[in-house]
């Protein structure tokens, strides 16, 4: 049973930016500061070039092949089964790790001074409160997720103001190298990946040759704009050092009496991420089901919501379990390194575009599958080793399958 074709123009904007804001500016930010100092800018800019070439490179695609499943579809259509296979693969695992993030940074905002149990108890509740508002059909997710937009936008702009209006940090900016800039844009990149859900929801976009390719790059442009706002607020107000050690840089530099909406808007932004990211993910384990990668069962679709209720269900267990036992910073690093294997296989699918089929220009494709390879290994080394083995897992059981099939 295919699904129903209900999200326009409007609807799949939101659902990018709902995707990208909440992951990227109350979650990353710090890390990557971390990693590269005052280059953050720079880190940025080099994050936002390499997403814009994979998100051309995805529309493009997606206008072609407009079904669930995003580069996993692309993948086993322009390149291969395998290619295809690890895609999704390498799609459902970094995913799942950024919902496992998204889950842990609404918990820290809610609930920043509950300690164990109760934290795991309290992701365990956020997870199964956004994959009950799933499994109700995905135009109620699209209209809880422009909600929740149109919040954050508005306490992150009030935030903005208030740390301008304080002052700025004395401090110069201190010099910065490469490495670091290239390892923060790495992990940036975790922020930037959400318009992949527009590919992954495909099947479900009304005139998904027109919308998908206008809707993907306006949704990635507005995000950088609104980061590049943010991320220089925040170095003038704090300075590199004190950003990167802040667990709450944006109710840091605001005025203390803005710290509880901050921290409002901040939990509600994770959660409009995490809707998003729960979405996209499900929509990929759907595609794979039907074509046997992933039980079959979970490829049913709800006859009166519409929704594959079964994957829903099953990426929320996971999620559920990844968040009561992972940490922050090492579950973006990981998701960082997979997704980014996800987009180098989406520019090369990109690249077996023909002529008539309105195709980028061949060196945007090419800028994108080299970025995401220099960006993924340049990646905190615990991150590239853990991503490695999942993809090398993901390889092992596609080989055990296919000879589990011949025999």
């Amino acid at each position: 049973m295919p699904l129903a074709r209900r999200l326009g123009l409007t609807d799949a904007v939101f659902l990018g930016l709902g995707s990208m804001v909440g992951a990227g500016v109350f979650a990353a930010f710090a890390p990557a500061a971390g990693a590269a100092g005052a280059g953050l800018l720079p880190a940025l800019g080099i994050a936002a070039v390499v997403a814009f070439c994979n998100a051309t490179s995805s529309a493009r695609l997606a206008a072609r092949h407009p079904e669930s499943g995003g580069t996993y579809v692309y993948g086993r259509a322009r390149l291969g089964e395998f290619w295809g296979y690890l895609a999704g693969w390498g799609f459902v695992t970094g995913k799942t790790a950024s919902c496992a993030a998204m889950t842990l940074t609404v918990v820290a905002y809610a609930a920043p001074g509950v300690g164990q149990p109760w934290r795991a108890v309290i992701a365990v509740g956020v997870v199964a409160a956004v994959t009950g508002v799933n499994c109700l059909g995905v135009h109620r997710s699209a209209l809880a997720t422009r909600v929740i937009v149109v919040i954050t936008l508005v306490v992150l702009a009030v935030a903005v103001g208030s740390a301008a209006s304080g002052g700025f940090v004395a401090e110069p900016f201190t010099p910065f190298d490469g490495g670091g800039v290239l390892t923060a844009a790495g992990l940036l990149f975790f922020a930037f990946a959400g318009y992949a859900r527009l590919a992954t929801l495909g099947e479900e976009v009304r005139d998904p040759a027109r919308t998908i390719p206008r809707a993907i790059p306006l949704a990635l442009g507005l995000t950088l704009v609104v980061y590049a706002v943010v991320a220089v607020a925040l170095l003038l107000t704090l300075g590199p050092q004190r950003l990167a050690a802040s667990p709450d840089p944006i109710a840091e530099a605001a005025a203390p009496w803005l710290s509880p909406v901050v921290r409002a808007g901040a939990t509600l932004a994770s959660l409009g991420s995490l809707l998003a990211l729960v979405l996209g993910v499900s929509r990929t384990t759907l595609a794979m089901a039907r074509d046997g990668y992933l039980p079959r069962g979970l490829a049913v679709v709800h006859p009166r919501f519409e929704v594959p209720q079964r994957a829903e269900l099953a990426v929320g267990v996971v999620v559920a379990v990844l968040a009561t036992t992972v940490d922050l910073r090492g579950a973006i690093g990981f998701s960082s390194f997979a997704v980014l294997a996800y987009y180098a296989i989406a520019n090369a699918a990109a690249l077996r575009l023909r002529a008539d089929e309105n195709p980028a220009p061949r060196f945007v494709a090419v800028l994108g599958l080299a970025g995401c390879a220099v960006l993924a290994f340049s990646l905190p080394w615990p991150s590239v080793v853990a991503g490695c083995a999942a993809l090398a897992l993901g390889a092992l059981a596609y080989a055990v399958r296919r000879r589990t099939a011949r025999h």
